[in-house]
């Protein structure tokens, strides 16, 4: 074993970071200057048309606000879902949709040793004191029962992502067999029309397969694995099944939003597309319903009993972004739905919410690719490839979790010492034994890929190493002793492969580190990569019931919040995969639940 400090994780857990300052700083500018925001206040709001009056108005049509509005009408609340695009599902349906609630029935059935104690020793771990032991244990405790609630009242059924490793499993409480599950195959048939105003996926599965998100991992190896080639081949009959009975098989993400939907329209809850979330109404110091477009036109949707915000994060707002994230950031470099502008978090600003952990993100390395940025899982943590600054050095466990590598880059980028980009070196043996996002071993990447700058490719490390602007003499050393660790199988550097969850996406027929291969056969390629996100995680604070708070504490009557549009319950680290949807469905349901109470 390494005897290395690693900085990775000490990151998430330790003391503020230079980003967490600066994001503070904007935070509070923005309050104390009362900052103006273009679409409100409405005084006049209750002069506008009024387009219907409901128990609970629900902003977004993501996880959060899904199974808010599937939980207040199964408490007999009559409900409206108002969402901006023109599509359903938000970044949920975009997803891969792993889900991490520990002690589900789920994980249970499937013989996972979870305990309630083991979970909240394990999340006190993980977020420390960032966020209020309240508002982990309203989670932990509701957490079960929303996931049985969903499946109860929607056709959704769920699988455990076996061997999907919390992402800090060494702490006390960790699961290094995972807590996380996923939606199962669900058929789009029973959405009829609706389907098609499902939004599409971040990356499309192959014609004729059915994939799950566990399935990734192997479907990576197929070229050099019997197991790899075998859960292909599962992936392909499921697809040959379906077919053959007229299905139109949803899995991850498009099943977790289809399956919802399918709950609310047994439901009568209506979802309104096309329909943004201009103001929140006030009346007396209480929300008491939202200013929406409709039909191109302002309107008053009345709330009896709450609004509950679900509108996902800020993370195709740039404006918000340079105002609260440290810089170098950008809207191009999320995989977030396109409409999630900050619009539910500025609404509720202007009621007086206080907001939290602005500064982070839902962070993971990132190739910049022409049509979309690629979201780095697997690749970056395959054996025979490594992670190197620009000055050619590596700085980082290349296989930590994904938010770790980013704050990484973020907390050691200064202009002397440049981390952003980052460059992931890899040779022709790495390209011949592994799938590349869905380029296949062995195939050549697009042109566009080239030429927009994200990749690049040399028959010498000193050749590549003048593409990307690198020192060549440094990248020649990093490589070598990057070769020393490899072959020794301990990476006494950075510690790759300490940890269970460094060998989630590996190759076990390397030997002896599954995560570490040297780098040995030209030509050899670099990929920018650059801080993307799966989305913002700071939002308006709310409490262990959901309730948007003031900045001295106090509740705003009838405003609650669930979702990316809320302060994170993971504070600024992430427990396992499914940690953005798994609190945001619960607290959407807790929300619910809550105003049902309050009749």
């Amino acid at each position: 074993m390494s005897t290395h400090a690693d900085p990775v994780r000490r990151t998430s857990l330790s003391s503020p970071s230079r980003r967490r300052v600066i994001g503070a700083a904007g935070a509070g500018l923005a309050l104390a200057g009362g900052m103006p925001y273009p679409g409100g206040p409405y005084a006049d709001a209750a002069d506008l048309p009024l387009l219907g009056t409901y128990d609970v108005v629900v902003i977004g049509s993501g996880a959060a606000g899904m199974t808010a509005a599937l939980t207040a009408a199964k408490q007999g609340l009559t409900c409206v879902v108002v969402e901006k695009a023109a599509t359903f599902g938000g970044s949920a349906a975009r997803s891969g949709a792993g889900i991490w609630i520990p002690n589900n029935s789920v994980i249970l059935a499937a013989g996972v040793p979870d305990t309630p104690a083991k979970a909240a020793t394990y999340l006190a771990a993980v977020v420390g004191d960032d966020v209020p032991v309240d508002r982990q244990k309203a989670f932990l405790d509701h957490g079960p029962a929303m996931l049985s609630f969903v499946m109860a009242n929607s056709p959704l059924r769920f699988r455990w992502m076996e061997g999907y490793s919390d992402y800090y499993p060494e702490l006390p409480g960790g699961l290094a067999q995972g807590r996380s599950i996923e939606p199962d195959q669900l058929d789009g048939n029973i959405l009829g029309a609706e389907l098609a105003r499902l939004n599409p996926s971040y990356m499309t599965v192959p014609a004729g397969m059915v994939v799950f998100s566990a399935d990734y991992k192997w479907l990576v190896l197929s070229a050099v694995s019997a197991k790899g080639l075998a859960v292909a081949t599962q992936c392909l009959a499921r697809g040959t099944k379906a077919a053959l009975l007229g299905q139109k098989p949803l899995t991850m993400g498009q099943s977790l939003a289809a399956g919802l939907r399918a709950g609310l329209l047994t439901a009568g809850v209506p979802v309104w597309l096309n329909t943004p979330l201009t103001d929140l109404h006030r009346e007396n110091g209480a929300i008491t319903g939202a200013v929406v477009t409709r039909n191109g036109a302002p309107g008053l949707l009345r709330a009896r009993r709450g609004v509950i915000v679900g509108s996902g994060g800020f993370e195709h707002n740039a404006a918000m972004r340079k105002q609260y994230q440290e810089q170098p950031i950008g809207t191009e470099w999320t995989v977030g739905a396109k409409e999630n502008t900050g619009d539910g978090i500025r609404a509720g600003e202007r009621a007086g919410a206080a907001l939290g952990l602005m500064d982070d993100a839902w962070w993971g390395p990132a190739i910049p690719l022409p049509d979309q940025p690629y979201f780095c899982l697997a690749e970056r943590t395959l054996p025979g490839g490594l992670l190197v600054n620009a000055a050619g050095a590596r700085f980082v466990n290349e296989a930590a979790p994904y938010s770790d590598v980013v704050h990484t880059m973020y907390d050691r980028d200064t202009p002397n010492a440049p981390h952003i980009p980052a460059w992931l070196i890899v040779d022709q043996n790495y390209r011949n034994r592994y799938l590349f996002k869905d380029v296949a071993p062995t195939f050549v990447f697009p042109d566009a890929w080239y030429e927009s700058g994200a990749v690049h490719k040399a028959w010498t490390l000193d050749a590549l190493a003048a593409s990307i602007g690198v020192p060549a003499a440094a990248l020649r050393t990093t490589v070598d002793r990057f070769n020393s660790l490899a072959r020794s199988g301990d990476d006494t550097d950075f510690g790759r492969g300490d940890s269970a969850y460094d060998h989630y996406y590996t190759d076990p027929s390397v030997r002896p580190n599954s995560g570490l291969a040297p780098l040995w056969l030209a030509p050899y390629y670099a990929f920018r990569i650059v801080p993307g996100d799966l989305g913002t995680k700071g939002g308006l604070l709310t409490d262990a019931r959901a309730r948007v708070l003031r900045p001295d504490g106090s509740v705003i009557p009838g405003l609650y919040a669930a979702g990316n549009a809320s302060a994170a319950v993971m504070g600024r680290s992430y427990a396992g995969a499914g940690s953005t949807i798994g609190p945001a469905m619960t607290f959407g349901y807790i929300a619910a639940r809550d105003i049902a109470a309050r009749r």
